[in-house]
C-alpha cells in the first residue's frame, strides 16, 4: 500500500473503522512512491499496535548480519474480536522472488554471449539472497509469534502476501506439525497451541466433517474439471455409455491462484490461524465456514473499474461460531 490515507478513507466508508499501519512509504517525487508497506483495517476495536522486531542473536545464530531487517515491516495488530477477545492479526510482505542482484541486462561493452552469462549468474545468486531472505523473514516472525503465544496467550492470524507457496520448503516450517526428538505425547499435546493452521485446509477440514465433502471420492473416468475462485463443474468427456463406471458425488473444491505470470498461477497469500479457528480442535471458537479468492479483476478485468487494482487475487475466508 501506498496512499495510507487514501486508503484509510476508502475503507472508512466501508465500515472499517479502525486502521493501523506501522511505517510510511518512500515518497520519490510529490505523488509517486515507492517500498510500500501494510496496513490493516478492522470493524472490530485495535487496542494495540507494534511492528514486529526479531531476535537479533537469534539472526545471527543463522548467519545473518548485524544489518538483517525485514525487507517491509511486519504489523501486529491486536484486535478485539467477539467471543474470544484480544487477538494477535500479523500482516506481512515477505521478500519477493525478484533476484537480489541488478546487472546491466543490455551492456553493449559485453558480447552477446557474456552479457548472458552475467545475467544467468545474476539470477542464480540474486533468486538464492532473496529466498534467504524471505524465509529468514518467515523464520525470525514465527519465533516472535510463538514468543508472544506463550507471554499472552491470545489467539493468532497471519495475513499477507507471502511471495510462495506454503508447499515449498522455504516456509514450510510455518505449519510445523511434528518435532524431532520431542516426546510424542507432550508435542501432541502442545502442537496445535503454538503452531498455525492455513485456512483452506480448515475450511475443507470443516465441510469434511459437515458431510458436505466425499474424503473417499472415486473417479474412475478422465473428467476435466473447469475452476474458478467460486465454483467447480464437472465435465465428463467420456462415452456416455460408460457413466455407471465413474462415482462422483460433492467433489472436493480446488484452490483458486491468487497470482498470475504469464501462463503460470500460484497461490502466494494467506490466511493462517491459530486453534480457536480449528474445529477438530477441543477448545476452538470458531470454525472456517467459507473459503473464496476474490479474483474478477484478474480474470475479467475492465479498465475502468480495476485500473488501480492489485494484481493478486484476494483471499477471503467466513469464520462461525461453533455451537
Amino acid at each position: 500500500m501506498f496512499s495510507i490515507d487514501s486508503l484509510k478513507e476508502l475503507v472508512g466508508e466501508q465500515g472499517y473503522n479502525y486502521f493501523a499501519v506501522v511505517d510510511t512509504p518512500e515518497v520519490i517525487d510529490d505523488f509517486i512512491y515507492k517500498r510500500p508497506v501494510v496496513a490493516i483495517a478492522a470493524k472490530y476495536p485495535i487496542v494495540e499496535v507494534a511492528a514486529v522486531e526479531h531476535d537479533s542473536e537469534l539472526a545471527s545464530m543463522l548467519g545473518l548480519n548485524s544489518e538483517f531487517t525485514f525487507s517491509r515491516k511486519v504489523l501486529r495488530a491486536t484486535v478485539t474480536l467477539p467471543h474470544i477477545g484480544n487477538t494477535d492479526c500479523y500482516v506481512v510482505h515477505f521478500k519477493s522472488k525478484r533476484p537480489m542482484i541488478n546487472v546491466d541486462e543490455h551492456n553493449k561493452e559485453l558480447t552477446p554471449e557474456k552479457n548472458i552469462i552475467e545475467i544467468l549468474k545474476a539470477n542464480v545468486a540474486g533468486g538464492w539472497g532473496s529466498t534467504i531472505q524471505r524465509g529468514s523473514e518467515a523464520t525470525l516472525l514465527m519465533i516472535q509469534m510463538i514468543t508472544r503465544r506463550e507471554a499472552t496467550q491470545q489467539p493468532m492470524l497471519l495475513m499477507g502476501d507471502f511471495n510462495n507457496e506454503l508447499a515449498d520448503g522455504v516456509l514450510s516450517h510455518l505449519l510445523t506439525k511434528t518435532l524431532r526428538f520431542a516426546p510424542a505425547f507432550d508435542a501432541k499435546t502442545y502442537l496445535a497451541k503454538y503452531c498455525l493452521n492455513d485456512s483452506w485446509d480448515l475450511f475443507v477440514k470443516s465441510q469434511l466433517s459437515n458431510g458436505e465433502l466425499l474424503s473417499d471420492e472415486i473417479i474412475t473416468n478422465d473428467v476435466q474439471i473447469d475452476c474458478n475462485s467460486n465454483n467447480s463443474e464437472i465435465v465428463d468427456s467420456t462415452d456416455k455409455s460408460q457413466e455407471k463406471n465413474t462415482k462422483i458425488t460433492n467433489p472436493a473444491p480446488l484452490r483458486a491462484p491468487t497470482h498470475y505470470y504469464g501462463a503460470s498461477s500460484s497461490v502466494l497469500d494467506y490466511i493462517l490461524l491459530s486453534c480457536e479457528f480449528d474445529a477438530s480442535y477441543d477448545d476452538s471458537f470458531f470454525e472456517v465456514s467459507d473459503y473464496s479468492t476474490y479474483d474478477r479483476h484478474l480474470i475479467n478485468p475492465e479498465y475502468e473499474r480495476d485500473d488501480l487494482t492489485t494484481d493478486h487475487g484476494v483471499v477471503l475466508i467466513t469464520l462461525k461460531l461453533r455451537s
